[in-house]
């Protein structure tokens, strides 16, 4: 998913720099909404990693 962020991210440098900026504006959107999603998930997973751990080693 984070590949993803970055794909899209690349996607609105490119066509800012062509000057397509509505097309530029939805590239960051869906960057910045497909980062905020990995950001949590990658939160949670280290939570329940950290919480697995401690009862199997008890």
């Amino acid at each position: 998913m984070l590949y993803l962020t970055f794909v899209f991210f690349i996607i609105a440098l490119v066509a800012g720099v062509l000057g397509f900026t509505g097309i530029a504006a939805g590239a960051v959107e869906v960057a910045k909404i497909l980062f905020l999603v990995f950001l949590v998930l990658f939160i949670a997973s280290l939570i329940l990693g950290r919480r697995r751990r401690r009862t199997v080693n008890r």
